[in-house]
């Protein structure tokens, strides 16, 4: 017989201890406090680390650190040439980024500008003027870094294709066709094409007051300040904004999506390729595989650190140099292992890489949580 006067137990839901909830768009002061405590935070983690394993002095690690970055003034050259390579990357891969364009063939587009330099220097050095021939090859070396750019992207805009694996495996074509070349330019059978041009210097930078790197430096000073002002006031960098946050209403708004895709990479693969050429010019003198050196990876990191910002971008850029140049100088002074230097470097980067978490959100508590709804 049914028992009217039953219930059905009901389970109680309990609410979790906290949750996440996205951030308001924090003021600028704040996101670079944050991200500076990270660093700290990183650079208090990794000075643990050395005194469990080592028994060093951190104060110590950390002055080799500073010193081997700007202790003397070749060092803050040699700081500054890193900085000003990673950053022209960053700032060409930027504009790609902002449109939502995962171009991950930096690396490739580095390689091909650097291989079209080499190539002049070896064809043309002495035949014609230094500055035609540097001019020459700076526009070169940004045309054929932009069409291979272009590649995917066409195919991007036209069919939909993967650009994160199309532009990947143009990184791996790009290393052949280096390679390729070197085997022929090669004399000695050594693969190594050696320094080019070393007795007469043609096609290579120019000293500008009497420093090796400073007409480097400020080329991409200035390919920052444009990118700046490019993607900051331009009508070009507006439709970026409009297609990178929704291609459907940048059509509805008359934007011609493919046209931008096509012109953005052309520009982001073109600023990859002075990269290339300034390697080349200013630093090595040399092609070959090891030309791009991982820089096309990391600079994906500072664009997405710096916001595709360029001038946030240059802060990240900063540090990365220095915590760089920094760990070859304690794998010195300290018999350090390279691997034991790039685990330092490793930590900081995961705190910095972290705080963009507590940029974007923040953790609320339970009883926080009750107080918010009750006001």
């Amino acid at each position: 017989m049914k028992n009217e006067n039953y219930e059905i137990p009901r389970k109680t839901v309990k609410e979790p201890l906290f949750h996440l909830v996205r951030r308001d768009e924090l003021p600028v002061w704040r996101v670079w406090c944050i991200r500076i405590a990270a660093v700290l935070l990183g650079m208090l983690v990794s000075a643990l680390f050395i005194n469990g394993i080592t028994k060093l002095n951190p104060v110590a690690v950390y002055q080799s650190m500073f010193a081997g970055a700007f202790g003397t003034p070749g060092r803050i050259w040699q700081t500054l040439k890193e900085m000003a390579l990673l950053l022209c990357i960053a700032v060409g891969l930027a504009p790609a980024f902002k449109l939502r364009f995962w171009n991950v063939g930096a690396e490739g587009q580095i390689l091909i500008g650097g291989l079209v330099t080499a190539a002049m220097m070896i064809s043309f050095g002495g035949k014609i003027p230094n500055a035609i021939l540097l001019v020459l090859m700076f526009i070169l070396a940004a045309l054929c870094g932009a069409v291979w750019g272009l590649i995917p992207a066409y195919f991007k805009s036209k069919y939909k294709t993967n650009e994160t694996l199309f532009t990947l495996m143009m990184n791996y074509v790009a290393l052949q066709l280096v390679e390729f070349f070197v085997d022929i330019w090669d004399k000695k059978q050594s693969h190594s094409v050696g320094v080019i041009n070393a007795q007469t210097r043609d096609g290579w930078m120019p000293y500008l007051g009497g420093q090796q790197f400073l007409l480097m430096v400020i080329i991409v000073a200035l390919l920052t300040v444009g990118m700046y002002f490019y993607l900051k006031n331009s009508k070009q960098g507006y439709e970026i904004t409009v297609v990178g946050e929704s291609e459907n209403t940048a059509r509805y708004a008359g934007i011609s999506v493919s046209r931008v895709i096509l012109r953005t990479i052309a520009i982001s693969a073109a600023i990859c390729g002075i990269a290339g050429y300034l390697e080349v010019t200013a630093v090595s003198h040399t092609i070959s595989s090891l030309t791009a050196g991982g820089r096309g990876f990391t600079a994906i990191i500072v664009a997405w650190l710096g916001k595709f910002n360029p001038i946030a971008m240059t802060l990240i850029t900063a540090l990365l140099s220095f915590m760089s140049r920094g760990a070859n100088q304690i794998a010195s002074d300290f018999n350090f292992n390279k691997h034991a230097s790039n685990i330092l470097i490793g930590i900081i980067l995961f705190f910095i890489l972290g705080s963009e978490f507590f940029i974007n959100y923040r953790i609320v508590f339970r009883h926080h949580a009750k107080k918010e709804e009750e006001n």
